[in-house]
């Protein structure tokens, strides 16, 4: 109940920021590139060590990643360029904001996590990379745990609160996402390891219909067939 309502205020709010800004008349790349000036005052603030001011602006900066496409979407602006262009953008903000916490961590002499946030940029990339060159081989790749909105929700929890176990969470989970995709795409191409085929949001296995459903639909079509013209067969459903 309260999630749901949280969920409905959310949409509320963000159906009136679009609305907003389609009436202005805003051009949806220059939201991408607010986006990014925002990513960079994330980064700024990190570097600084003053973390609950970058989740501050990560949220914003999350807003505009939100409503740029919506924004195309509904003003017909949405273009194959848009769409390229908005995906270069993120990577460029996802770096530069892991750069900002690798200079406080070096300021602060904590190699660990210099080290450890060098390797959550690694898997950061190439997330984005192997989906990008597996879906040249095979129709669709978007298996895994972390994806960039996991990874902003989880840097917003860590500014708030602790960001070194966040960092963890994001090393592991990222590259085990790429792992994962790489697996996937591998079975899908060969066959073989069928497991990781499971978790692959868009595909459904088809539904197979149970024994009751199949006695309703035998009863449904006798009775169908016993009915007089013009009186209404029963429903079973």
């Amino acid at each position: 109940m309260i999630s749901q309502k949280i969920g409905q205020g959310a949409e509320v709010l963000l159906r009136g920021i679009v609305k907003t800004l389609i009436f202005v008349r805003i051009n949806p790349n220059h939201l991408t590139i607010l986006g990014f000036v925002m990513s960079i005052l994330t980064a700024y603030a990190f570097s600084r060590g003053r973390f609950t001011a970058a989740g501050v602006i990560l949220i914003v900066a999350g807003l505009f990643d939100m409503v740029d496409g919506i924004v195309a979407r509904m003003t017909h602006k949405e273009t194959p360029f848009g769409a390229f262009f908005d995906s270069v953008m993120d990577r460029y903000s996802d770096l530069i904001m892991y750069l900002g916490l690798i200079i406080w961590y070096g300021r602060e002499d904590r190699m660990t996590y210099v080290i450890l946030v060098g390797v959550v940029m690694m898997g950061s990339v190439m997330t984005s990379y192997t989906r990008a060159r597996a879906e040249s081989l095979i129709p669709q790749c978007k298996v895994g745990f972390l994806e960039r909105p996991e990874r902003i929700v989880l840097l917003i929890i860590g500014s708030f609160y602790y960001m070194e176990p966040v960092v963890w969470v994001i090393a592991i989970l990222s590259n085990w996402t790429v792992v994962h995709r790489m697996l996937y795409t591998r079975t899908l191409m060969t066959g073989r390891s069928a497991w990781v085929v499971e978790q692959q949001p868009s595909e459904k296995a088809p539904a197979v219909p149970s024994p009751e459903h199949k006695d309703r639909t035998r009863k449904s079509d006798v009775q169908g067939q016993e009915s007089k013209p013009g009186e209404p067969s029963p429903d079973f459903s």
